[in-house]
């Protein structure tokens, strides 16, 4: 927002995101007062217990609703359990937000919650609009002194609205921009709502630079330096600048519709003559860009990395040994194969590869160094430096040197590896190409941003990881997934376990002709079930 808008910290609460949700956690500090303020004392009298009843739920939230109507924050937040930190938020939702003439209308109660319309207006510098929207609260038991109070979440004052965000109205932060693909296509969040926050990003970036004037907006300002405002309603708009992005308006359109068919699934295509970003879509519930910045185990499709270290290492080669018996053991931890997979201990690399047999790499780990597949990932693929810059914020994958059963897991993907479906894309595309190319998605000549470099493979390693991943492909694990496409194909499945979940995160990435794709999809199953028919459909649509 431009300078002289006050903003209010919502709750009261400081918070650090790492990640989205299964990516990472809140840090929050925050001084919880469960029964409210003013008027929470029980005076000596017997405190109620259990959920609230019906006339309870009504009149808590009836007050709450009537108070912020009338915007008297403080004596709305006395009907909450954490008035501290609902009163800045309330206050703000007048004041910085500029929001007036507020009408609550209470939907049919679910239990305790009540689902809710706010229609009110936002008027700043002579502009005025309308604002309607939808929302929920709870209403519990307060614990201390046993009243019916509203459960404070910042969401009950717009759904959209997490810990530590700001709600302001002004000149917006940076200009708007027209973001168009490589062809010229205008890519707008209206026809691919996937891309809503990373055009956020790029018009935090480059709105500036673009050529635009900002317009007068209500935004979410998030704590996160590094997060771009969320723009809820335009209340005069400016003039937009052009950016040209990398991306392909068909590449996207493929991904925004395979993600829509599996929750929580991200993925990423690039094109591994250039490492241009083709397409990049999510389909989560917290709008986090997982398929950028996630950092999750990637299950077997690590085994890219792995094999290369193998035959990097001259430890075996694509025709060479990789026994896959039932179980492998190493330093205490015993290691097992896919449910019904026959053992053979005369495999060669090649076909624990297609197989994705497990325990054939973690028989190696004892003639793998330490530290060889983090030289490995870093020196020849270009992770895990911390210094990819593709024009928004990112994760380049993390490949520590670890010791005891890590060093084992790691080759597996299990461990302490975490990658994003970018990382995935770009190993795949090394892979298949043998240079290193730094994903981008705005042309690095923009900004005169320095891109990451790595050293890259032999032609003599990608000529066998692609004839591994094609026979993935053609004949292995990913068979079924990748029949029927035409040209250079390859890929590699994988799955990898989490503690809590009941079913393990699928994760696929394969290649066709000049495009690579990966995707991820949490509590997803084996790479086949989710994250397959996702980078497949993509592939289809020929970048």
């Amino acid at each position: 927002m431009g300078r002289g808008v006050k903003t209010a910290v919502i709750g009261g609460v400081f918070a650090v995101m790492v990640g989205g949700a299964g990516y990472g956690a809140f840090n929050i500090i925050s001084a919880m007062n469960d029964d409210g303020g003013s008027g929470s004392g029980s005076g000596g009298t017997t405190v109620k217990t259990g959920p609230p009843d019906r006339e309870e739920i009504k009149e808590a939230s009836g007050k709450f609703f009537a108070a912020w109507e009338k915007g008297q924050a403080a004596e709305a937040a006395t009907y909450t359990n954490n008035d501290a930190a609902a009163e800045p938020l309330l206050t703000s939702f007048g004041e910085s937000a500029h929001i007036t003439g507020v009408k609550i209308t209470p939907g049919a109660a679910n239990g305790a919650t009540i689902p809710f319309t706010v229609r009110a207006k936002v008027s700043y510098d002579g502009k005025s609009k309308p604002l309607t929207y939808k929302s929920e609260l709870t209403v519990v038991r307060g614990k201390t002194t046993g009243r019916a109070l509203v459960d404070w979440q910042p969401s009950v004052v717009h759904p959209q609205l997490q810990k530590g965000d700001t709600l302001v109205t002004g000149e917006s932060a940076s200009p708007e921009i027209e973001a168009v693909d490589r062809g010229g296509a205008v890519l707008t969040k209206e026809k691919y709502p996937s891309l809503g926050p990373i055009l956020d990003e790029l018009r935090a970036k480059y709105g500036d630079s673009a050529g635009g004037t900002p317009g007068i907006e209500l935004s979410i300002h998030h704590e996160a330096e590094d997060s771009a405002d969320t723009t809820l309603l335009t209340l005069a708009k400016g003039r937009p600048g052009k950016l040209r992005t990398t991306l392909s308006a068909s590449a996207q359109a493929a991904a925004e519709q395979a993600v829509k068919k599996y929750a929580e699934s991200s993925v990423v295509a690039v094109k591994p003559s250039t490492g241009e970003v083709l397409a990049v879509a999510n389909h989560r519930e917290d709008a986090f860009n997982a398929a950028f910045l996630g950092r999750l185990a990637p299950g077997s499709t690590m085994k890219i990395i792995s094999a290369a270290t193998l035959i990097d290492n001259g430890i075996t080669s694509m025709n060479g040994p990789a026994p896959c018996p039932n179980e492998a053991v190493w330093q205490s931890q015993t290691f097992h194969n896919i449910k019904n997979m026959p053992p053979n201990e005369k495999a060669t690399l090649s076909e624990s590869f297609a197989r994705s047999c497990n325990t054939a790499f973690v028989k190696y780990a004892d003639e793998v160094k330490v530290d060889s597949l983090t030289n490995e990932a870093e020196n020849r693929f270009g992770l895990g430096r911390d210094n990819w810059k593709t024009g928004i914020p990112s994760f380049d994958g993390s490949v520590p040197a670890s010791g005891g059963p890590d060093t084992a897991a790691n080759m597996i993907g299990q461990g302490q590896v975490q990658m994003s479906p970018l990382d995935m894309a770009s190993v795949t595309a090394t892979a298949m190409t043998g240079r290193f190319r730094q994903p981008v998605i705005v042309s690095p000549k923009l900004d005169d941003r320095e891109i990451a470099t790595a050293q890259g493979l032999s032609a003599s390693t990608v000529a066998q990881l692609r004839a591994m991943m094609n026979r993935t492909a053609t004949s292995g694990t990913a068979s079924g997934i990748m029949a029927g496409l035409s040209g250079s194909i390859g890929a590699k499945t994988g799955s990898a376990e989490v503690d809590g979940q009941s079913k393990s995160n699928s994760w696929f990435t394969g290649y066709r002709d000049d495009i690579a794709a990966a995707a991820m999809t949490q509590d997803g199953g084996h790479g086949i079930d989710a994250a397959g028919p996702i980078v497949a459909a993509v592939l289809r649509s020929g970048g």
